[in-house]
């Protein structure tokens, strides 16, 4: 064969051929023929720029492990909208690239030295220390699935659209007669009277006659049809069925704890005080001095450490202790601190300790180590971790059988019996869950109403609810939809048609009174039930009334010539009221640093909106294909 190979490739053809590989290599690299084969259109072109297929899976990658983080433990990826999210992460890249575009249209920039500044300085980079932690930068980043080099660029990318919204931000703004008039009007009061209707009293005398009914039932009768519902019989295992401490033996115990004894290392702990001469107004060089002054005067016996402490420990936890931290093993404080305290014997006193905090004066009291624990104190603790794990031996080994008999058997009963469990069984619940925690589980749902459990009367495979809980179900009953009848939905019927009457009825005596009211009639005249509730000089957003009529008080006009402006107000749960506006006080002085807040609160507004508005231009312009 390797004899025909050789003859066949030394004709002109096949040297043509290979000769016309060796210039597409040349010119054009091994990529020209790979990509032949892989050419895929990117996802989108912004202006020209495409964005590429691997920008967008990485990008989609990120925010589906985002929304699975927020699921919790039981996140069920299969819940997400892949072609939702894709087209949301799309969408997002392409805003984002239209936006760098600008950015870099302007001619800004980012220097390197700025985003090692930033990276530096970012406490998710930093070790233990407080230092810049390469492999803590380079571990985090892999958990995202990014590079180095692909973080820098992202983050270069973020500065350069930043700096384009932080030039509105810093540059647009509100006159100061602007935010002055707005504080005035926050200031501003209102005398205000309501009387109020209520919808209790009116439902209870609305009458719903058959006929309505009827009516009401016949102009949609597809809207009582019920949904399609399932009864399910289930089987399920509990890992915690399978604990049985009494069943783990004593020798086992003992190996254990042997096992135990043999791992353990006494961990030296060590109590100490301290006093804390914090980084503040003076120089570095002074509070050090400080420090030593002090260690030489409690040396001299001038002065008490714990005197010391509470004169001049900045650590406000301690100083009024005498300084006292306790018993501490290592890995609590910071690591010069920690690594002086280690390295001491037992009375002595520390030469100042620079940490981040300050500098600190070490006094070491005593040292202990501790001691292993008896078998008696173990053995509770040991025998329920023994039997927790032989618990879940046999909680996978049952899983794995149940999976193998529910899948074989035509029902429930033969793996019931087989793992002496129960055979339950849930009340009807449609595809939209029920009121169990079981019936509402989007597994359960996806399983209960697919083509194998719904039409073929198979056993699911089993479900993991969680790591220590299963469930097998099977349709005991399917119950389909049907069309219910004017008697099974009457009572839903009465109490809309009331409803809905009830509220037309008081918004009809509600603007009526507004209408007599408003014609110079006086309320005791129209109705001798009702009485005007009042309040002088209200505030926005005051507790003293109904927050519908507060807002609705601000909303109505000034009254003019003393002449009261009224209205009818529909409240929150369907009560109606008639608000009355009687007058309103402009405040005389402003608050300045109110004015102050405003002010920033406008210029941020200002700037919101001149951005938002360049956003939606650079939109419009761009040439955006997506494929």
């Amino acid at each position: 064969m390797l004899q025909t190979i050789r003859e066949n490739s030394q004709g002109i053809i096949a040297k043509v051929i290979v000769g016309l590989i060796i210039v597409t290599f040349a010119l054009f690299g091994v990529e020209s023929l790979i990509g032949l084969a892989n050419s895929e259109k990117a996802p989108a072109e912004v202006n020209g720029k495409e964005i590429s297929n691997i920008e967008l899976q990485r990008e989609t990658e990120l925010q589906r492990r985002q929304i699975l983080s927020q699921m919790g433990e039981d996140a069920d990826p299969a819940a997400i909208d892949e072609v939702g999210l894709r087209r949301s992460v799309l969408d997002n890249l392409i805003n984002r690239e239209i936006l760098l575009q600008s950015a870099e249209g302007q001619g800004l920039y980012v220097s390197d030295q700025i985003i090692d500044q930033l990276l530096v300085a970012d406490p998710g980079f930093q070790g233990a220390d407080g230092r810049f932690d390469r492999n803590q930068f380079e571990a985090t980043l892999r958990s995202v699935g990014l590079t180095p080099l692909m973080y820098r660029d992202q983050l270069r990318k973020a500065l350069l659209m930043a700096q384009e919204r932080n030039a509105y931000s810093l540059s647009a703004f509100a006159t100061p007669v602007q935010a002055e008039r707005l504080a005035k009007l926050a200031a501003q009061t209102r005398d205000v009277d309501w009387v109020r209707f209520s919808l209790e009293d009116e439902l209870a005398q609305v009458e719903v006659g058959q006929d309505q009914l009827q009516a009401r039932y016949d102009e949609n009768p597809q809207r009582f049809m019920t949904t399609e519902q399932v009864v399910l019989s289930y089987i399920e295992l509990n890992q915690a069925d399978f604990v049985n401490p009494d069943a783990v033996s004593e020798s086992d115990v003992r190996s254990a704890y042997e096992q135990e004894l043999a791992r353990f290392q006494a961990a030296e702990e060590r109590q100490a005080a301290h006093i804390l001469f914090e980084f503040g107004e003076g120089s570095e060089a002074d509070i050090q001095a400080l420090a030593e002054s002090v260690r030489e005067r409690i040396q001299a016996g001038e002065l008490s450490f714990a005197d010391a402490a509470a004169e001049y420990s900045a650590d406000v936890g301690s100083a009024g202790n005498g300084g006292e931290l306790g018993f501490n093993g290592r890995g609590i404080f910071a690591g010069p601190f920690e690594d002086t305290l280690f390295a001491m014997q037992a009375g002595e006193l520390s030469e100042p300790v620079r940490t981040e905090f300050g500098y600190h004066l070490i006094q070491l009291t005593e040292v202990r180590e501790t001691a292993a624990p008896t078998f008696e104190e173990r053995l509770p603790v040991l025998k329920a971790e023994l039997a927790a794990a032989e618990a879940e031996a046999g909680y996978v080994e049952a899983l794995d059988r149940l999976a193998d008999l529910s899948f074989s058997a035509a029902d429930l009963q033969v793996p019931a019996e087989e793992l002496e469990l129960e055979i339950k069984q849930t009340a009807p619940f449609a595809q939209t869950g029920g009121d169990t925690a079981l019936t509402s589980n989007p597994k359960v749902l996806r399983a209960a109403f697919s083509n194998d459990l719904l039409n073929e009367q198979l056993n699911s495979a089993p479900i993991e609810l969680s790591r220590e809980h299963a469930v097998v179900i099977r349709v005991h009953e399917k119950i389909p939809a049907r069309q219910q009848s004017l008697d099974e939905v009457k009572s839903i019927l009465v109490a809309e048609l009331k409803q809905e009457q009830a509220v037309e009825g008081l918004k009809e005596r509600a603007e009526a009174l507004v209408e007599n009211l408003s014609a110079g009639e006086a309320l005791t005249d129209l109705d001798s039930s009702l009485v005007w509730s009042s309040a002088e000089a209200v505030t926005r957003d005051a507790g003293s009334m109904p927050l519908e009529l507060n807002r609705a008080a601000f909303e109505l006009a000034r009254p003019e010539e003393n002449k009261s402006i009224l209205e009818a107000v529909e409240l929150n749960g369907g009560d109606y009221a008639v608000l009355r506006v009687r007058a309103v006080h402009d405040p005389e002085q402003v608050d300045e640093q109110l004015t102050q807040q405003l002010q920033k609160s406008l210029d941020m507004r200002q700037a919101e909106t001149a951005f938002r508005a360049r956003v939606q231009d650079l939109n419009a312009a761009a040439e955006v294909e997506r494929n």
